[in-house]
């Protein structure tokens, strides 16, 4: 089936700006709704794509903007959801930010597909994803995840990456910008395992899954060649960014204690919920799809986080805070 137009839900964020260049160089005209067009502007410049301002939580909009389209690919996730809440939700239950960024916008989809005549659906997920996972993430992605793969008239494509790195990624870059101020590191769930997969073999697999008709109705893992601990790929920012710091390593209910404070604050690095997220190891248990050889860590990452000068990062942290 031949791909020509694609409604792509959350692409102005990390790696919908990878994929929509991606798409982009395929000749794959593009729709691409945000709340603020401005926080989409460097799409803009992508010869295929259009930046629409449009609320996608709204009812129908999803089906209206769909209409006339090859495919929906959804990229839409959120990391924490409100404060304070997590110990007092059951096993199956997650908050509703969780529910409304995951699962109700999945849902939206599949419909949106039925309502257009949409049958090709792209769907993101994440390692770990289950709806029995000990975190209201994991737990709602995997609700997601069952939804998507259920509607069985589409022909659906669910992707599980590890976390995802890449020039202006806000996980390597954090560990990186804080080793800059901090004489050392405190870090929680030290022994958490991860599997860092590059944002461009992400768009890879994506793309080559579009019009794979192989792909309908699997789950690909995506991850890279090497499993680290979180205390390792903390040491390995800094040193990549050239400052070597200490690292210290909190036992597991000093971390809970940490992440319980530091959700805190009005914009926090880590939560509860994120503190239950990393008892599970994000690690692939399949090979990369495709045929696709996914760069290492160390092929990549010394190339944005070696910066010489503040000069040198000021097109990286103007795209970060979208200007």
């Amino acid at each position: 089936m031949r791909i020509a137009s694609v409604l792509l839900l959350g692409g102005s964020g990390f790696i919908g700006r990878h994929l929509a260049a991606a798409l982009s160089r395929q000749g794959i005209a593009l729709t691409v709704p945000t709340r603020r067009r401005e926080r989409a502007k460097h799409l803009i410049l992508l010869p295929t794509v259009e930046v629409v301002e449009a609320d996608i939580n709204t009812p129908g909009v999803i089906s209206r903007l769909a209409r006339g389209k090859d495919a929906i690919v959804n990229l839409v996730g959120i990391l924490h959801g409100r404060r304070g809440l997590p110990d007092e939700r059951g096993p199956n239950d997650y908050g509703p930010e969780f529910a409304q960024a995951h699962v109700e916008l999945a849902q939206a989809a599949v419909a949106a597909c039925r309502a257009a005549g949409v049958r090709r659906l792209l769907h993101m997920s994440a390692l770990g994803a289950s709806p029995s996972a000990p975190s209201e993430y994991l737990r709602s992605k995997g609700i997601a995840e069952q939804a998507v793969l259920a509607a069985e008239d589409l022909d659906v494509t669910v992707f599980r990456p590890s976390v995802v790195f890449g020039a202006e990624d806000r996980f390597l870059n954090l560990f990186a910008c804080m080793a800059r101020f901090l004489p050392l590191l405190v870090l929680a769930c030290p022994q958490a395992r991860f599997q860092p997969v590059y944002v461009g073999d992400v768009a890879r697999a994506m793309l080559a899954a579009l019009t794979d008709p192989a792909a309908r109705g699997k789950r690909y893992e995506l991850a890279g060649p090497s499993v680290y601990t979180l205390r390792e790929l903390v040491r390995y920012a800094c040193e990549a960014s050239g400052h070597r710091r200490l690292v210290i390593g909190l036992p597991d209910f000093a971390s809970y204690l940490m992440a319980r404070a530091m959700e805190l604050s009005p914009q926090p690095l880590m939560t509860r919920d994120n503190y239950y997220s990393m008892r599970v190891p994000s690690i692939a248990l399949e090979p990369f799809p495709f045929g696709i050889t996914p760069q290492p860590l160390e092929a990549i990452a010394p190339s944005y986080l070696a910066h010489a000068s503040p000069r040198e990062r000021y097109p990286q942290l103007r795209w970060r805070a979208r200007r």
